[in-house]
């Protein structure tokens, strides 16, 4: 043990003397101090973004890097910068942990206010999960779901909520939804719920009828989205993995890193494309009508891998997890080696920078946000714990010509972050409102936000 840092043997003695609480402190200091020790100079952001990023070669050390912005929240009147021409005001405040919306045919906005859910009785927490716990809750991503979707009215048209009810309670960690004619479906971490709807209602009591199970137990990745197909026949689900890489075992990975297609009508659902190491946010492009994602791809190789990605999902596609990245780029960890897996992983259309952790995505439409944002895709990056300096933690647009992207991702609202390094929010989902102006879920601030112009 003598060839470790003496900080890290002093750290080992205090583990076996001291309450966990301070072991997890240490722990998090100690990550963050060992793992910023002789790291090479990152790439510049603009080589880790676009169709064709440049991809380093692995970089592995004895513990990750970590560096987090620990949670703040906004003081009174401050508001993420937008760009010029445009202006940002608080939709509504005081929700708890917001995490995806939703906008109603009526202008209602949803907002599932949701966590991860507990783990199951049966899983016991290694100490690196431990430790990973409590990074995560100095991040503020470590609160109780609320279990429940909100519903907020603005129905003098000022831009602010004046109207907030509780839409559905009682949910497990509630995140994609989805109103299909006069039917309203939920995507909680475990199944799809379906619910009556009728159009102005505040509140729905009748009780979910399950629609379909989903893949569930460790939850490492616990949200699942859901897209509507655009006949209403079908939806589409997300299922992120159950580790970093394959860590807990492939028997866990059964049906995740993927997405599925479900038939509303009968509940069966299929494969549509797997590979997908963690997919959140779904759209139609509105110009070649495929379908689109944003996927965080895998950690600790390295300041600049791998790049999270936004990708158009092709039906029967393989995209490499585990087994490989960015198309055929093995990933050695992954033991047993499958070439065979690794021929015929698809590389992702276009790249967001790596750990900048896209989470939310919506085409824009063109009404409100016209003029470099007439075209293209708003994206919600959740922001980084796995790379020195932070990536992401902002909102950006990705415009697109053709049907396909088309230039660097321009930012759209920063600020998130302020000059000590505290988080004072972090972007989720977005979506726009019923006059075309985005709005962004903020799990730190706990506020939607709405950026329109001015």
């Amino acid at each position: 043990m003598s060839w470790l840092p003496a900080s890290f043997r002093f750290s080992m003695y205090l583990s076996r003397t001291v309450t966990r609480y301070h072991v997890a402190i240490g722990a998090i200091a100690l990550l963050g101090a060992l793992a910023g020790c002789g790291e090479p100079p990152g790439l510049p952001e603009s080589a880790t973004v676009g169709s064709a990023p440049q991809l380093p070669a692995p970089e592995r050390s004895l513990l990750p890097t970590v560096k987090i912005a620990p949670a703040a929240g906004w003081p009174d009147a401050a508001t993420p910068m937008p760009p010029p021409g445009f202006q940002v005001t608080a939709f509504a405040r005081g929700l708890e942990h917001p995490r995806w919306i939703y906008t109603l045919p009526n202008g209602d906005v949803l907002v599932a206010e949701s966590n991860k859910p507990p783990p199951p009785g049966d899983k016991k927490a290694g100490l690196r999960d431990w430790v990973m716990g409590k990074v995560m809750q100095r991040a503020g991503a470590a609160v109780p779901s609320a279990n429940r979707i909100t519903l907020l009215r603005d129905a003098d048209g000022d831009g602010i909520a004046e109207i907030r009810s509780t839409f559905i309670q009682g949910l497990n960690s509630p995140f994609g939804m989805a109103l299909v004619g006069n039917d309203f479906y939920v995507a909680n971490a475990d199944a799809v719920l379906k619910f009556p709807y009728v159009p102005g209602q505040k509140a729905i009591t009748a009780p979910g009828i399950k629609l379909v199970d989903l893949p569930a137990g460790i939850n490492h990745h616990w949200t699942k989205n859901l897209l509507a197909s655009p006949d209403g026949g079908k939806l589409y689900v997300t299922v992120g993995s159950n580790s970093n890489v394959g860590e807990n075992g492939l028997q866990a990975e059964e049906g995740r890193a993927a997405i599925w297609e479900v038939d509303i009508a009968t509940g069966a659902k299929r494969l549509f494309a797997s590979g997908l190491r963690n997919p959140n946010g779904l759209g139609w492009e509105p110009h070649s009508s495929r379908l689109w994602t944003v996927v965080n791809e895998r950690d600790e190789l390295g300041n600049d891998l791998v790049p999270d990605y936004l990708t158009s999902v092709e039906d029967g596609a393989f995209y490499g997890w585990p087994w490989s990245y960015y198309g055929a780029h093995v990933d050695a960890r992954v033991q047993p080696a499958r070439p065979d897996m690794v021929a015929k992983a698809r590389a992702p259309d276009y790249a967001l920078g790596a750990h900048v952790a896209p989470l939310g995505m919506v085409f824009s439409d063109g009404r409100m946000l016209r003029g470099a944002f007439a075209s293209g895709a708003f994206i919600g990056e959740h922001g980084s714990w796995n790379r020195r300096p932070l990536a992401g933690y902002k909102v950006v647009f990705v415009p697109f010509s053709n049907g396909k992207p088309a230039g660097a991702p321009q930012d759209v609202l920063t600020g998130f972050v302020d000059a000590g390094g505290k988080a004072q929010g972090r972007p989720v989902g977005v979506a726009l409102d019923a006059r075309g102006a985005l709005l962004v879920a903020d799990d730190v601030g706990n506020i939607v936000w709405r950026m329109a112009t001015r």
